[in-house]
């Protein structure tokens, strides 16, 4: 029987991140909030009603900057302590009260963002040629001025903001608190199942009894929530199409694309030329794992799986420190000192325990730490998802120290770039740290079931679906449960074509990513890898150097995605790329074909 997963004061500490380099204390987290919100007390004071030269503005914008870093921490304290555990009472009402309070401040200071929108653009331009530091910020909020509504109106949406945003907590909730799932018995032996257990273990599990059994058992948790989480996402959908219309974009992807930067055909380029060239190479991979296994059909249950199923390298968290110290070495001195202080100084919480997120992410409040979320589970590919993270960690700890924090995110477009980069440049170490062709390949089909498959496949196939949900909600359709899994079904379909059994069940896939309360995010998973990619080749062969790509993430959003780009000598425009991009992933996937074949002959 597998174990259960441990609750979280049952875990070895050193293995979890160390939230005192944030707060000393829980009583010290609680002077900061009450000693930020007078310093937002007197703020309101000196600068509401009162912003009429560009010499006040400047002021207004430097005590405002200072706010809102030491906002981004205090908020971080009580978040990741949620993630990392949801199930807990004192963690709940933490939260709880930290979020009442962030809806106080947002009401008190929501006057600072409308009485610059209701200034003129000349006084504006004025104060922004006073500091760098506050140009790119004025210049946004211009541009915004065509979609800002009234102050009252402003004003009345920020006070509603919990209730407008409460579809993702309630998400959460669902699906890490409430949702318990079904043990199920193969050949006499019990096995627990999760979300965690299913998405960091079961989905790779070698034997195919189990591994079908599990999707089976954990789909059929899912199908009783199906409803609930229809309305709960239908919530959310509606409110954007309707704060599209009230601010007067033309369409909801017009909304949703006006922060990253890009218009719709960037995202449309995306999913199409994926979903049309790629998907007959995945189709040939998974012909291929269906060879390599055995298997009488290629299902859904069986995408996850190793190519190689008798080589999977185990490693142990102070082993993975070390490669990564070694993979990313490329990129300099300083960056080794990051991928360094990650683990010395606990950055990072590694082990599965019930009531933590699943999948892995890195939060970087500015003037801190990073804080990098993973379920470690002792494989090898846990290396390029611990270097995606740190790839995060990197690029905000450069922005952070070298942008005011206003300055410090670039769109959305562009975020995964550094992330992916860090996992190819880790794979391409392993690649020359090999001994046999069995290891190289091994590697490469790591390189596609991992790195390719999550980005250009999985988030791929979401921005596939979240296009037909949005397209929907454009033309005023209606979502229920039915039409949700059956838009899923249909992506998924379309993909795989008859390579691969879709069962009906597969449709309710779109209740497990997180993802969809995130805006037009999906699409730009692979968007950043298409960049990744190139860069890492370009790191790779010397054809620029590492502080070319440093000064990259340290310029944050200080430029538009395509301009980052153009920073190393990519261009991003054209089709070009992303074509490039499709040839190499194909040709890795033939590689690896030829040598399964050859090793089999």
């Amino acid at each position: 029987m597998k174990k259960q997963l441990p609750k979280r004061h049952e875990l070895d500490v050193k293995y979890t991140w160390d939230m005192t380099n944030l707060f000393k204390s829980e009583e010290l987290y609680q002077e900061a909030f009450d000693l930020v919100e007078k310093d937002i007390d007197i703020f309101c004071q000196t600068f509401e009603n009162k912003m009429t030269s560009k010499e006040i503005i400047s002021d207004a914008l430097s005590v405002y900057q200072d706010i809102q870093a030491r906002l981004s921490r205090i908020g971080a304290y009580g978040s990741l302590q949620s993630s990392t555990d949801s199930i807990s009472e004192e963690n709940q009402m933490r939260q709880g009260k930290a979020m009442l309070r962030f809806q106080s401040i947002s009401k008190k200071m929501s006057f600072f963002d409308n009485e610059l929108k209701q200034t003129s653009n000349d006084l504006l331009l004025e104060t922004a040629a006073l500091s760098e530091d506050n140009q790119y910020f004025l210049k946004d909020i211009i541009k915004d001025k065509k979609y800002t509504l009234i102050p009252e109106i402003e004003k009345t949406l920020v006070a509603l903001s919990p209730v407008l945003n409460a579809s993702y907590m309630n998400y959460s909730r669902f699906k890490l608190a409430d949702m318990k799932f079904n043990d199920f018995i193969v050949d006499g032996v019990t096995y627990p199942n999760s979300f965690t257990l299913f998405e960091n273990e079961y989905e790779y599990e070698e034997n195919t009894t189990v591994r079908r059994k599990a999707y089976e058992t954990f789909y059929q948790k899912l199908a009783e929530y199906q409803h609930g989480f229809a309305s709960n996402y239908q919530a959310h959908v509606q409110k954007e199409k309707i704060m599209s219309e009230l601010r007067g974009y033309s369409s909801v992807y017009d909304y949703l694309l006006f922060d990253q930067k890009v218009t719709k055909d960037f995202m449309d380029r995306q999913i199409d030329l994926i979903m049309n060239k790629l998907a007959p190479a995945m189709r040939k991979y998974a012909e291929l794992l269906k060879d390599v296994h055995g298997l009488n059909q290629m299902t859904y249950s069986d995408l996850k799986i190793a190519v190689d199923p008798t080589f999977e390298p185990r490693v142990t968290i102070e082993e993975s420190k070390e490669l990564l110290i070694e993979g990313l070495s490329i990129l300099g001195s300083e960056y080794h000192q990051i991928v360094k202080r990650a683990f010395d100084e606990r950055w990072i919480d590694f082990p599965q325990n019930q009531g933590k997120s699943t999948g892995g992410f890195c939060s970087s409040p500015y003037g801190a730490s990073s804080y990098i979320l993973i379920n470690w589970n002792g494989q090898m590919d846990e290396v390029m998802v611990l270097a995606h993270e740190i790839g995060h960690a990197g690029h905000f700890q450069y922005a952070n120290r070298h942008q005011k924090i206003l300055n410090t995110r670039p769109s959305m477009y562009f975020v995964e770039a550094p992330s992916t980069t860090n996992e190819l440049l880790m794979a391409n170490h392993l690649i020359k740290k090999v001994k046999t062709i069995r290891e190289k390949t091994w590697i490469k089909s790591v390189m596609i079931s991992r790195t390719y498959y999550h980005n250009f496949v999985t988030h791929l196939l979401e921005a596939a679906f979240q296009r037909e949900v949005y397209d929907r909600v454009d033309h005023k359709q209606p979502l229920s449960a039915h039409i949700l899994n059956n838009l899923k079904l249909g992506v998924l379909k379309k993909f795989w074509g008859d390579t691969v059994v879709i069962p009906e069940w597969a449709g309710l896939t779109w209740m497990r990513q997180p993802h969809y309360f995130m805006g037009l995010y999906p699409y730009t998973y692979s968007a950043g890898l298409t960049l990744g990619t190139k860069v890492s080749k370009m790191l790779e062969n010397k054809t620029i150097k590492p502080e070319d790509w440093i000064n990259v993430l340290k310029a944050g959003g200080t430029k538009a995605p395509l301009e980052l780009a153009k920073m190393v000598g990519v261009d991003l425009s054209t089709d070009q790329t992303l074509n490039e991009v499709i040839e190499e992933i194909s040709k890795i996937i033939d590689d690896i074909i030829a040598s399964k074949q050859e090793s089999s002959s």
